[in-house]
Protein backbone atom coordinates (compact mmCIF):
# COMPACT_ATOMS: atom_id res chain seq x y z
CA UNK A 1 0.00 0.00 0.00
CA UNK A 2 1.49 3.27 -0.88
CA UNK A 3 1.93 6.28 1.89
CA UNK A 4 -1.21 8.29 1.80
CA UNK A 5 -0.27 12.36 2.26
CA UNK A 6 -2.58 15.10 2.94
CA UNK A 7 -1.37 18.44 1.84
CA UNK A 8 -2.03 21.74 3.58
CA UNK A 9 -0.53 25.31 2.36
CA UNK A 10 -2.02 28.57 1.89
CA UNK A 11 0.07 29.15 -1.09
CA UNK A 12 -2.11 26.75 -4.17
CA UNK A 13 1.48 26.62 -6.30
CA UNK A 14 3.41 25.19 -3.28
CA UNK A 15 0.64 22.26 -2.79
CA UNK A 16 0.73 21.90 -6.53
CA UNK A 17 4.61 21.58 -6.30
CA UNK A 18 4.46 19.19 -3.72
CA UNK A 19 1.82 16.99 -5.32
CA UNK A 20 3.51 16.83 -8.49
CA UNK A 21 6.65 16.11 -6.10
CA UNK A 22 5.12 13.39 -4.35
CA UNK A 23 2.40 11.54 -6.87
CA UNK A 24 5.40 10.56 -9.04
CA UNK A 25 6.46 8.48 -6.78
CA UNK A 26 4.95 4.71 -7.12
CA UNK A 27 4.81 4.26 -3.31
CA UNK A 28 3.56 7.83 -2.68
CA UNK A 29 -0.02 8.96 -3.12
CA UNK A 30 -1.75 12.25 -2.23
CA UNK A 31 -5.26 11.86 -0.84
CA UNK A 32 -6.31 15.57 -0.33
CA UNK A 33 -5.30 18.85 -0.16
CA UNK A 34 -6.46 21.95 2.36
CA UNK A 35 -5.74 25.72 2.17
CA UNK A 36 -5.63 26.46 6.05
CA UNK A 37 -5.18 24.49 9.51
CA UNK A 38 -8.56 24.90 10.04
CA UNK A 39 -9.51 22.02 7.84
CA UNK A 40 -7.27 19.33 8.49
CA UNK A 41 -9.08 17.38 11.24
CA UNK A 42 -12.04 16.77 9.50
CA UNK A 43 -9.83 16.14 6.71
CA UNK A 44 -8.06 13.06 8.36
CA UNK A 45 -10.93 11.91 9.79
CA UNK A 46 -12.76 11.28 6.45
CA UNK A 47 -9.34 10.79 4.04
CA UNK A 48 -7.29 9.12 7.53
CA UNK A 49 -4.01 10.03 5.95
CA UNK A 50 -0.78 8.15 6.96
CA UNK A 51 1.35 11.62 6.46
CA UNK A 52 0.20 15.24 6.98
CA UNK A 53 2.50 17.87 5.15
CA UNK A 54 1.44 20.88 7.17
CA UNK A 55 2.70 24.71 6.60
CA UNK A 56 3.58 26.19 9.92
CA UNK A 57 2.43 29.65 9.09
CA UNK A 58 -1.58 29.45 8.03
CA UNK A 59 -4.28 32.78 8.33
CA UNK A 60 -6.90 31.12 10.37
CA UNK A 61 -5.63 28.41 12.05
CA UNK A 62 -1.18 27.57 11.77
CA UNK A 63 0.53 24.97 11.74
CA UNK A 64 1.25 24.98 15.97
CA UNK A 65 -2.71 24.66 16.65
CA UNK A 66 -3.54 22.50 13.62
CA UNK A 67 -1.08 19.47 15.00
CA UNK A 68 -2.45 19.71 18.20
CA UNK A 69 -5.89 19.73 17.25
CA UNK A 70 -4.98 16.46 15.63
CA UNK A 71 -3.33 15.07 17.99
CA UNK A 72 -5.67 16.08 20.67
CA UNK A 73 -9.16 15.09 18.65
CA UNK A 74 -7.96 12.27 16.23
CA UNK A 75 -7.97 8.19 17.03
CA UNK A 76 -4.53 6.79 15.80
CA UNK A 77 -3.27 10.13 13.81
CA UNK A 78 -1.17 10.44 11.39
CA UNK A 79 2.65 11.31 11.30
CA UNK A 80 2.95 15.20 10.68
CA UNK A 81 5.57 16.67 8.81
CA UNK A 82 5.83 21.13 8.94
CA UNK A 83 6.62 22.19 6.10
CA UNK A 84 8.34 25.58 6.47
CA UNK A 85 10.53 28.47 4.60
CA UNK A 86 12.89 29.49 7.48
CA UNK A 87 14.68 26.53 9.04
CA UNK A 88 15.41 28.73 12.20
CA UNK A 89 11.64 29.91 12.62
CA UNK A 90 10.10 29.22 15.77
CA UNK A 91 7.31 28.44 15.08
CA UNK A 92 8.78 24.92 13.55
CA UNK A 93 10.34 24.45 16.87
CA UNK A 94 6.82 25.11 18.86
CA UNK A 95 5.29 22.72 16.45
CA UNK A 96 7.59 20.16 16.85
CA UNK A 97 7.22 20.32 20.75
CA UNK A 98 3.22 20.58 20.02
CA UNK A 99 4.04 17.07 18.60
CA UNK A 100 4.40 17.44 15.17
CA UNK A 101 7.29 14.69 13.58
CA UNK A 102 9.27 16.33 11.72
CA UNK A 103 10.21 19.13 9.51
CA UNK A 104 10.88 20.02 5.96
CA UNK A 105 11.88 23.29 3.64
CA UNK A 106 9.90 24.29 1.11
CA UNK A 107 13.14 24.66 -0.44
CA UNK A 108 14.13 21.20 -0.28
CA UNK A 109 15.04 19.34 -3.64
CA UNK A 110 12.32 16.84 -4.49
CA UNK A 111 14.22 13.80 -3.41
CA UNK A 112 14.77 15.45 -0.32
CA UNK A 113 10.93 15.58 -0.51
CA UNK A 114 9.64 12.68 -0.90
CA UNK A 115 12.30 10.71 1.51
CA UNK A 116 11.22 12.99 4.61
CA UNK A 117 7.96 11.74 3.86
CA UNK A 118 8.90 7.88 3.64
CA UNK A 119 11.14 8.71 6.60
CA UNK A 120 8.15 10.15 8.95
CA UNK A 121 5.94 7.46 8.01
CA UNK A 122 8.42 4.87 8.67
CA UNK A 123 7.84 6.93 11.95
CA UNK A 124 11.85 7.48 12.46
CA UNK A 125 12.52 11.28 13.26
CA UNK A 126 14.36 13.70 10.57
CA UNK A 127 17.68 15.48 11.64
CA UNK A 128 17.03 18.89 13.27
CA UNK A 129 19.05 21.38 11.67
CA UNK A 130 21.83 23.59 13.81
CA UNK A 131 19.24 26.34 14.09
CA UNK A 132 16.18 24.39 15.57
CA UNK A 133 18.53 22.33 17.91
CA UNK A 134 19.72 26.00 19.47
CA UNK A 135 16.44 27.05 19.77
CA UNK A 136 16.09 23.47 21.53
CA UNK A 137 18.96 24.27 23.84
CA UNK A 138 17.54 28.09 24.24
CA UNK A 139 14.67 26.38 25.60
CA UNK A 140 16.13 24.23 28.22
CA UNK A 141 14.26 24.39 31.44
CA UNK A 142 13.84 22.92 34.72
CA UNK A 143 11.01 20.23 33.60
CA UNK A 144 13.35 18.71 31.01
CA UNK A 145 15.90 18.27 33.31
CA UNK A 146 13.66 16.96 35.98
CA UNK A 147 12.30 14.24 33.45
CA UNK A 148 15.70 13.21 32.33
CA UNK A 149 17.08 13.01 35.66
CA UNK A 150 13.66 10.45 36.62
CA UNK A 151 14.28 8.30 33.47
CA UNK A 152 17.51 6.76 34.82
CA UNK A 153 18.77 5.67 31.05
CA UNK A 154 20.99 2.98 31.18
CA UNK A 155 24.55 4.25 29.78
CA UNK A 156 23.33 2.36 26.61
CA UNK A 157 19.95 4.28 26.24
CA UNK A 158 21.97 7.26 26.71
CA UNK A 159 23.92 6.86 23.59
CA UNK A 160 20.67 5.75 21.67
CA UNK A 161 19.24 8.96 22.61
CA UNK A 162 22.58 10.94 21.94
CA UNK A 163 22.64 9.13 18.24
CA UNK A 164 18.74 9.75 18.00
CA UNK A 165 19.56 13.31 18.65
CA UNK A 166 21.81 13.63 15.53
CA UNK A 167 18.92 12.19 13.47
CA UNK A 168 20.17 9.04 12.65
CA UNK A 169 17.33 6.29 11.89
CA UNK A 170 17.86 2.75 13.81
CA UNK A 171 19.40 1.26 11.06
CA UNK A 172 22.42 4.10 11.37
CA UNK A 173 22.30 3.85 15.18
CA UNK A 174 23.09 0.09 14.96
CA UNK A 175 25.60 0.12 12.81
CA UNK A 176 27.45 2.66 14.90
CA UNK A 177 26.84 0.65 18.38
CA UNK A 178 27.54 -2.35 16.73
CA UNK A 179 24.36 -4.26 17.48
CA UNK A 180 20.88 -5.73 16.31
CA UNK A 181 18.34 -3.49 14.60
CA UNK A 182 16.12 -5.60 17.07
CA UNK A 183 18.08 -3.91 19.95
CA UNK A 184 17.88 -0.65 18.59
CA UNK A 185 14.41 -0.22 18.80
CA UNK A 186 13.98 -2.23 22.39
CA UNK A 187 16.01 0.65 23.08
CA UNK A 188 14.17 3.47 21.70
CA UNK A 189 10.86 1.85 22.68
CA UNK A 190 12.62 1.87 26.72
CA UNK A 191 13.84 5.49 26.20
CA UNK A 192 10.32 6.42 24.79
CA UNK A 193 8.12 5.33 27.84
CA UNK A 194 10.95 6.24 30.43
CA UNK A 195 10.97 9.88 28.72
CA UNK A 196 7.42 9.81 29.05
CA UNK A 197 7.76 10.67 25.13
CA UNK A 198 5.10 10.39 22.49
CA UNK A 199 7.63 9.70 19.52
CA UNK A 200 11.41 10.51 19.19
CA UNK A 201 11.00 13.43 18.10
CA UNK A 202 9.54 14.33 21.68
CA UNK A 203 12.41 12.19 22.99
CA UNK A 204 15.06 14.22 21.34
CA UNK A 205 13.62 17.67 22.33
CA UNK A 206 13.68 16.44 26.21
CA UNK A 207 17.53 16.00 25.40
CA UNK A 208 18.24 19.13 23.81
CA UNK A 209 16.20 21.16 26.26
CA UNK A 210 17.42 19.38 29.48
CA UNK A 211 21.18 19.93 28.49
CA UNK A 212 21.59 16.16 27.98
CA UNK A 213 22.54 16.63 24.25
CA UNK A 214 24.73 20.05 23.26
CA UNK A 215 23.42 22.03 19.94
CA UNK A 216 26.82 21.97 18.40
Amino acid sequence: MPVTVLLVDDEPLVRAGLRAVLDSQPDIEVVGEAADGASVVPLVRQLRPDVVAMDVRMPLLDGIEATRAVLRSVDSPPKILVVTTFENDEYVYQALRAGADGFLLKRARPSEIVHAVRLVAEGETLLFPAAVRSLAAEYGNRQARAALARAALTEREEAVLRLMARGLTNVEIAADLIIGTETVKSHVSAILAKLGARDRTQAVITAYESGFVSPA
